[in-house]
């Protein structure tokens, strides 16, 4: 009796962990995001070289998080990082509209990526604190996004210092694997 208890138990606490790769160009806010996530503070920090990863829990749901570095010699090695991955959250500078072309082509590369053909991609449209920050609407306009309709996608905006839009994010994401 005790052990069939703790089987069911153990269905019920159990924790399942899955891969997030969070990229965007450099200066975007990835890892920002990530420290407010694990730490719900926000955190001064350094360019990414390579990538960082940590491990969040959330709504009983470990997230082992791939923050990689945004810069453009290493973007060509963002896929690398794609195999198994269940999400990709793409960062996106709002205020950051003279490099939208480039976050364009990146979104197209990751939308044709057979390796994230199954994972759910959110999109975070940061730092709606700034002053000329792009909403969500009109990014969605600016990359096109709706016309992406063979992949399970989201925009939300954001705030990485403020945590603002974060666990909707997260929210999303969770509802996409259930």
């Amino acid at each position: 009796m005790g052990a069939l208890f703790s089987k069911l138990l153990s269905i019920f606490l159990s924790k399942e962990d899955f891969k997030i790769v969070i990229v965007g160009l450099d200066n975007a806010g990835k890892t920002t995001i990530v420290y407010k996530l694990l730490l719900n503070e926000a955190v001064v920090t350094t360019p990414t070289i390579g990538s960082n990863v940590e491990e969040i829990t959330y709504k009983n749901m470990k997230m082992v998080m791939w923050d990689i570095g945004g810069q453009e010699s290493l973007r060509t090695s963002w896929v690398t990082y794609y195999t198994n991955a269940k999400a990709l959250i793409m960062v996106i500078d709002s205020t950051d509209v003279e490099r939208l072309n480039i976050v364009s082509e990146e979104m197209n590369k990751i939308f044709q990526s057979e390796i994230l053909q199954d994972a759910s991609i959110l999109i975070f449209a940061n730092k709606q604190d700034c002053k000329g920050a792009l909403s969500a609407a009109e990014i969605t306009e600016k990359l096109n996004l709706t016309s992406v309709k063979d992949r399970n996608w989201h925009i939300q905006s954001c705030c990485a210092l403020t945590g603002d839009g974060l666990y909707d994010g997260l929210d999303w994401i969770l509802s996409t694997k259930s």
